[in-house]
């Protein structure tokens, strides 16, 4: 944590630690992590160094997406606790001085929510089903979808309700999209704000904020099949229906004015899988404030690639005017660990050689996590060095890998139960399983697979409810290799995960400018190694620092000055080895 975070304007260097709360810490033995949970670890958040804390969703839910089909969005989901509990949480993460995020679901809500109830009661063209996207089927007697897209979970993007209507779900069929036209969604979105923020919450994280406008009514829907619902981040112009439309930002300068009712301003960080060249739209000091830069989430671990992501990144920010932001993993991708150790093939076919590891329980093709965690490491101290904010999933400071052998009946991702017929997509949860907090409360292998285990949680819950029962076992099985990932384990490690975590974001604190629009120069790619250059503060004076990665074969002299984070040992004779980073201070000339 810095002192940054005494600046209206701190999201714009922050290191956030993204929580995913079903599986971050159990308090009550239910299995599934709660509010209460994120509490009882502030202090580990704390000195893990972060400035500010996001919650995925934690709203009443059915569940048919990880939390991300909304009922209430006003309300914590009782199987996680209560307002009370976030009010709590919210105060004590105030008092640690860090920040708290929330995310806001607005594309679309769960079909359990009471508009959508309301509209399946009401008659076609009523107000009701206004807000929500319905539309007459095709053939003589509507017996077929309005056109023929693909939903991004699989199986037809319409559903049909009893008196013929169909409805549009980009994504889960429980999840009916928002129909954006209609004035009383704007409304209700703008008081969910201010609610939020009444609570507590200092910014807030869009889910997919380049989905919010849509033109279905300007050409007949057949001929928007040309258009998939799967191509999110092809398109420059506004030719598609459906993903970062030009309308999207009048919504998003709506929004602006309610966060800018509160002292200090609220923020908010886009979930937009756009080309880099429209990221700045939505980072608008006028709009959201700063949106995802996935290009570096999606990038192999390859010198021109990560290159790029980086140039752009930058480039992004100064287009806005904001400061851009740095993401290895969330809760929707393989975790870095695992990409790094799988083969580094062409970007455009590296998500479906993802997807086919994970469908075939990670035998497909051999992790090597020795070499990953090596690239692991080396990624995280080239980004936490970089200006503009850092968010980090959780499990990544502990360098968990992916879990790809879940077997398909325990799976709770919608893609997997979409899918699990024909066997063709596990889905996201093998990084979403609980984190492994103890070694010694390890469980006893699974009679259903000894791979995972059973009966304890690595202390992810309590050993008894408070009614004096057993726990419940976790709800995504752990494997029992998480032992050697726990907190408690790294913690006494000076050469963990964990601790480089904690070191580098130390110094990032101490030595790196966090306000304003801090510039890099020198960035350059040259003989597989990226190196860039950016101001630091050693004993209160101006200093340079300079990040170095060795992507290559060759070792690499580092540049002059003195070595203050290195990723993995030096050669014996002081040179940077591949997959690892250094960062090297120098005095500037007075």
């Amino acid at each position: 944590m810095t002192d940054n975070n005494v600046n209206d304007d701190w999201w714009k260097q922050a290191v956030v630690y993204q929580i995913y709360p079903r599986s971050f810490k159990d308090v009550n033995g239910d299995g599934i992590g709660d509010i209460r949970g994120v509490t009882e670890k502030m202090e580990y958040l704390r000195d893990l160094g972060v400035d500010a804390i996001w919650l995925s969703p934690f709203y009443p839910s059915e569940l048919a997406d990880g939390g991300y089909d909304v009922m209430d969005y006003r309300n914590v989901d009782p199987r996680l606790g209560s307002m009370a509990d976030f009010d709590e949480m919210a105060g004590k993460a105030h008092e640690m001085g860090l920040k708290v995020i929330v995310d806001i679901v607005p594309n679309h809500t769960s079909n359990k929510h009471q508009w959508f109830q309301d509209a399946l009661r009401s008659a076609p063209g009523s107000p009701e089903r206004d807000k929500y996207i319905f539309r007459r089927g095709r053939g003589s007697n509507g017996e077929l979808p309005p056109n023929g897209w693909m939903s991004l979970f699989g199986g037809p993007a319409w559903e049909q309700v009893d008196d013929g209507e169909w409805y549009l779900h980009i994504f889960a069929k429980e999840q009916p999209d928002l129909n954006w036209k209609n004035e009383q969604v704007h409304e209700a979105f703008k008081d969910i704000f201010r609610f939020w923020s009444n609570h507590g919450t200092d910014g807030f994280r869009i889910d997919v904020a380049h989905g919010l406008a849509k033109d279905l009514d300007s050409r007949p829907l057949s001929e928007l099949d040309k258009w998939p619902v799967q191509e999110q981040s092809e398109y420059h112009s506004s030719e598609h229906p459906l993903w970062d439309r030009p309308e999207v930002h009048d919504i998003y300068k709506e929004w602006r004015k309610v966060f800018n009712e509160f002292e200090p301003h609220r923020f908010a960080v886009g979930e937009a899988w756009v080309v880099p060249e429209h990221q700045h739209l939505y980072a608008s000091e006028n709009e959201l404030g700063q949106v995802f830069n996935f290009e570096f989430a999606k990038a192999n671990w390859d010198c021109q690639a990560l290159y790029t992501a980086i140039a752009e990144g930058l480039q992004s920010a100064e287009d806005s005017g904001s400061t851009t932001t740095w993401v290895m993993s969330n809760h929707d991708v393989v975790r870095q660990a695992t990409r790094y150790a799988l083969p580094q093939v062409d970007s455009s076919s590296y998500h479906q050689l993802d997807k086919d590891w994970l469908l075939r329980d990670g035998q497909t093709y051999f992790e090597d996590r020795a070499k990953g965690t090596r690239r692991a490491r080396a990624g995280f101290a080239l980004e936490a060095a970089l200006p503009g904010s850092v968010y980090i999933y959780q499990g990544e400071e502990l360098g968990l890998f992916e879990v790809p052998n879940i077997p398909w009946d325990r799976l709770e991702d919608p893609t997997a139960h979409r899918t699990r017929g024909k066997y063709t997509e596990k889905g996201r949860d093998g990084c979403r399983v609980p984190l492994p907090w103890v070694a010694g409360d390890t469980p006893a292998p699974a009679k259903w697979n000894p791979a995972f285990g059973e009966g304890a949680s690595f202390g992810f819950s309590p050993s008894h409810t408070k009614d004096g029962g057993p726990a419940r076992d976790p709800h995504l099985p752990q494997p029992l290799w998480f032992k050697d990932f726990a907190v408690d384990k790294q913690e006494s490690d000076e050469t963990s995960m964990l601790s480089l975590y904690r070191k580098a974001l130390s110094l990032r604190a101490t030595l790196l400018t966090p306000t304003g629009n801090v510039k890099v120069t020198a960035l350059t790619a040259t003989e597989g190694r990226i190196s860039y250059t950016r101001e630091a503060l050693v004993d209160s004076k101006p200093a340079k620092l300079t990040c170095l990665t060795n992507f290559s074969q060759t070792p690499a002299f580092l540049p002059q000055g003195r070595t203050i984070l290195v990723s993995d040992s030096l050669t014996d004779d002081g040179l940077l080895p591949q997959d690892t980073t250094a960062w090297v201070v120098d005095a500037m000339e007075e």
